[in-house]
């Protein structure tokens, strides 16, 4: 049976290499194609009508490419564009990101949660309507976070202008006594080892890529898709922003340890 097309991976830019760093370690063997589409970054400042328009093309672009299976996975993307792709390709098996607010819900009775997003996604209504389904079990606190995407898409996981940006921010939640942080954008995953040394390792810290990793495996058996290869899969990186740069920085934030 063999079934190795690859699993297409979208995002805005580079963040969603922190989903496609779970996909690979819950499902190693599958080939993985990842499209990034820097060149538009951020899409948490567009309008609503690029972000679909944006997302919808990218996605059209990686099952062109063969992708028999399409995780969005960038928070943006998802909230503004899904359901739309659910409704034009109903047979596949496409799952998008959201924030992991529940399990930070689940974790501690009635705790105070920070949800760092982009602002577009902190505005839409998918996450008003995330946030009001736990209203009544925890305090959650929406800290959009312009700019922040940004370092990340130039590499820059550890400067000096990056602790200073991120100081400033969780400094405006500080004094809220707050149990846990849900990150929600993938970029945000490389720079958690920084905001864990800003906010303390007692404050827990959330994202959403080994769920969105371990639904899409569920969706792919579901569908009979799944490789029954046994050797390693292959990654292959494209971005909009097609240069050297880019591809390197794609193959070092694969392999991080963030």
């Amino acid at each position: 049976m063999n079934n190795r097309e690859p699993i297409g991976v979208f995002d805005s830019g580079v963040g969603g290499i922190s989903v496609l760093r779970e996909l690979v370690k819950v499902m190693p063997c599958e080939n993985y194609i990842y499209m990034g589409d820097s060149r538009h970054a951020p899409y948490g400042t567009k309008s609503l009508e690029e972000v679909r328009t944006l997302t919808i093309g990218n996605v059209e672009k990686l099952l062109e490419r063969g992708a028999k299976s399409i995780v969005v996975a960038c928070n943006t993307a998802t909230s503004a564009a899904v359901a739309i792709l659910r409704e034009k390709y109903p047979e596949l098996p496409l799952v998008g990101i959201e924030p992991a607010i529940k399990p930070a819900v689940l974790a501690k009775q009635q705790s105070r949660i920070v949800v760092m997003a982009t602002p577009m996604t902190v505005r839409l209504e998918k996450f008003q309507k995330l946030m009001a389904q736990y209203e009544d079990q925890a305090e959650i606190i929406p800290l959009p976070c312009p700019g922040l995407m940004e370092f990340i898409e130039q590499g820059d996981l550890c400067s000096e202008e990056l602790r200073r940006y991120l100081t400033e921010l969780l400094w405006t939640v500080h004094d809220r006594q707050i149990d846990s942080i849900v990150l929600g954008c993938t970029h945000y995953p490389f720079v958690r080892p920084m905001i864990t040394e800003i906010v303390g390792t007692e404050v827990a810290i959330f994202d959403g890529g080994n769920g969105t990793a371990r639904e899409m495996k569920r969706r792919l058996a579901l569908a009979q898709k799944l490789t029954d290869a046994a050797d390693k899969g292959k990654v292959c990186f494209y971005n909009s922003r097609d240069t050297e740069e880019e591809r390197k920085l794609c193959e070092f934030l694969l392999h991080s340890g963030a």
